[in-house]
């Protein structure tokens, strides 16, 4: 293991070797279930298999699982992960097509409703059948360690089917290979793990770049093993020890995580030491950042000064009764950043030194991040007749336009295959956006210039004196600062973009950290205010279409940009923000649709974004 963790801090350390002409930016989606997850299946996705699913990503049309309408991506995916929940894998499915036999009806009274429900095929309607699935989720607690103890995964589960999990497996696994095709698509075989103790989100993604023949030697690893994380990492060890491949696992929504994803114990209430922090490290290069259950970046209340900072907020735990969302410094990104300075600090290593993507979360075999295109989590909430309904109590529970269409997964590769995107991954060359393809490009260095930015051999004129997004800065030079060229670009077929803007963490000598946003470009001249602020772009969307003029906006951004408050004794680190120009929400093309007054409880509008993956500076 220490060699292995070794063998991937040189290949962070050397990626700048690689020039930029060797790599190509990937769109992907690494987030997205079947009709195979439990949860997809009992919120009416019946007939959305692994396979429609890599056709919908590869541009094909296919038949939607709610009505059988025909849906279609506008513009295709390079890659695509199917990530089928590990626990009961297939088996609701297998239930309710195929039913039981009648030794495994008669332990039908320990399971929970909603299966007993799909055993009877019973023809229940949307609101019954969102009770029946709440009626499976965890009792909300406040001690998570202490549930993550308690957790028994034989009660109120069904009984094991390993023959069915297997077969699914097969089914999922096989579908990946015959859609791979390097060079052209690629298709990653992984999974959820999906702990959530007392309703604390805790899940995984495990993406490999194994094949369907060696993912077929084992089982995936779930909650029904063990509901702590360290244990995933353990067994991702030994797994890849017998296959030979390379995994991680990528967390997500951190931002219903109950201040438990980026804690400073583990979830056994140990402190964390370097050990744990570079086994971590190790094994979660990289978190998703943005998605359908909203946007882990930062909060209004942990980034008071930041004005874009409640961007599709999310306040629904994933837990039986409703609690009062509270965020916390363990659920967001920014923070989680600004902790792992401290923690660097105190052991010498950093375990929450990441990278970030997006991805969607769909549960409709449907990886639709675009706005105009969005086909909701589940099945149910695909149209806009139901984006209100199904909840008694609608004031606390999630709906269909609270969903947020994103997020997308950018990847720097050198080819569109397994081994290149997973070391890209490893490598943290990797960036988010929350749904429109904003290209982003980050080099930092000591002695980068305008000049360089403006050459016609940029980025490969900087790459043997920089590093990309998601690499390190060692010892400053006597009297240098950091210099950060970043060019961005606007999604043709979205909205103009609006401005980039550097933000920056640093741990303070008193051990406490602070952060700072910085605008180093923009659109439109007049705009710089004298506190450094902008003043807000147009918004030109016409709310009686939805349509977006881009009247307003840039359609590429750029800056060499110097930190001008640089303080070589202190560790930082940066990751660029880049913001459109206002466009039409889902919600208001929804409202459109439907006509007359309704109230969608959200924005009609919203700035969509990309974020990078950070780079640090360590004295």
């Amino acid at each position: 293991m220490k060699l292995r963790i070794l063998l991937a801090s040189l290949l962070v350390g050397i990626s700048a070797t690689v020039t930029a002409a060797d790599k190509r930016l990937l769109w992907g989606d690494t987030h997205l279930h079947t009709t195979y997850s439990s949860d997809a299946f009992a919120n009416n996705n019946l007939t959305a298999t692994p396979d429609m699913a890599y056709r919908f990503a590869k541009g094909a049309p296919v038949v939607h699982a709610w009505d059988g309408r025909r849906v279609q991506l506008e513009t295709p995916l390079d890659f695509l992960v199917v990530s089928d929940h590990a626990e009961l894998m297939g088996v609701i499915r297998s239930v309710y097509y195929n039913g039981v036999t009648r030794e495994d009806l008669s332990l039908m009274e320990r399971t929970k409703a909603w299966i007993a429900a799909a055993v009877l095929r019973d023809a229940v309607d949307t609101n019954t059948a969102r009770s029946l699935f709440l009626d499976v989720l965890p009792e909300p607690e406040d001690d998570i360690a202490r549930a993550a103890a308690d957790w028994n995964p034989d009660v109120g589960w069904i009984p094991d089917m390993p023959a069915v999990e297997a077969d699914a497996w097969k089914t999922i696994t096989d579908a990946a290979d015959a859609h791979n095709a390097p060079g052209e698509f690629t298709a990653l075989i992984g999974w959820e793990y999906s702990s959530i103790p007392g309703g604390a989100n805790l899940h995984r993604i495990v993406v490999s770049d194994i094949d369907a023949a060696t993912a077929q030697t084992f089982v995936p690893y779930g909650l029904d093993n063990s509901a702590f994380p360290e244990d995933l990492w353990n067994w991702l060890e030994t797994t890849t020890e017998a296959t030979g491949g390379s995994f991680l696992a990528i967390p997500h929504n951190s931002n219903i995580s109950k201040d438990d994803m980026f804690d400073v114990t583990t979830l056994r209430v140990i402190p964390i030491d370097t050990r744990y922090a570079e086994i971590r490290r190790y094994w979660e290069p990289v978190v998703e950042i943005t998605q359908i259950k909203g946007d882990s970046e930062t909060h209004p209340v942990l980034s008071p000064d930041d004005p874009f900072a409640d961007f599709e907020t999310y306040p629904y735990y994933i837990q039986k009764e409703w609690r009062e969302y509270q965020p916390k410094a363990g659920d967001y990104i920014r923070s989680a950043l600004r902790r792992g300075l401290v923690l660097e600090s105190e052991l010498g290593l950093n375990p929450y030194q990441f990278g970030v993507i997006g991805s969607t979360d769909g549960h409709t075999a449907l990886a639709s991040a675009e706005e105009n295109n969005f086909q909701g989590k589940f099945p149910t909430d695909s149209i806009p007749a139901n984006k209100m309904n199904g909840w008694a109590d609608q004031a606390q529970r999630p709906f269909g336009w609270a969903m947020s269409a994103s997020g997308l997964a950018a990847v720097w590769a050198e080819d569109n295959t397994r081994e290149s995107i997973v070391a890209a991954m490893r490598r943290r060359e990797v960036y988010a956006t929350s749904g429109p393809r904003i290209g982003v490009r980050v080099y930092a260095g000591w002695d980068l210039s305008a000049d360089d930015l403006a050459s016609a051999g940029f980025p490969d004129n900087v790459t043997t004196r920089s590093v990309p997004m998601g690499g390190e800065l060692m010892q400053a030079e006597q009297g240098a600062s950091p210099s950060l060229l970043i060019e961005a670009t606007a999604d043709p077929k979205s909205g103009a973009l609006d401005r980039i803007q550097v933000i920056k963490g640093w741990i303070n000598a008193d051990g406490s950290t602070s952060e700072k946003i910085f605008n180093v470009a923009w659109a439109g001249e007049d705009r710089l205010l004298a506190d450094g602020s902008l003043t807000p772009v147009r918004n030109s969307v016409d709310l009686s279409t939805g349509r977006v003029d881009n009247s307003v906006g840039a359609g590429r951004l750029t800056s060499a940009w110097r930190d001008p408050e640089f303080d070589p004794a202190q560790s930082a680190f940066y990751y660029v923000r880049v913001l459109q120009i206002p466009t039409a929400r889902h919600s208001l093309l929804d409202k459109l649709a439907l006509g007359g007054d309704v109230d969608t409880r959200r924005p009609d509008t919203l700035q969509e974004r990309a974020y990078t993956s950070a780079i640090w500076y360590r004295p």
